[in-house]
């Protein structure tokens, strides 16, 4: 599996208009070939940023993803830059270890 982990650093205020727009964006993404999971992480402390997490089947699918206009929709009419407190930063990596209670 494959996660890409959006750490995105939201400014005060703007919160609620953040969560609500990948709440109606939601049922979207997970059309997609390979997806099998978003999370959107809220911060539990001040001046700790909002990490989106997609869990993909591979690489290739998050790929096929950010080329698709299914991407470009979600991505045509972004916030205002006053929203965020900083630049976001993009991690991605494979899953070595998964564990799970049963």
């Amino acid at each position: 599996m494959f996660i890409v982990a959006n750490r995105v650093p939201v400014a005060s205020g703007w919160e609620e208009k953040f969560e609500q727009r990948f709440a109606q964006r939601a049922g979207q993404i997970d059309k997609q070939p390979g997806f099998v999971r978003m999370q959107i992480l809220k911060p539990d402390s001040e001046n700790t940023p909002y990490i989106v997490l997609t869990t993909w089947q591979d690489k290739a699918s998050f790929e096929s993803w950010v080329g698709s206009e299914d991407f470009k929709l979600a991505h045509s009419n972004p916030m205002p830059k006053d929203a965020f407190d900083g630049e976001g930063k993009l991690e991605m990596h494979e899953v070595v270890i998964d564990a799970e209670s049963n």
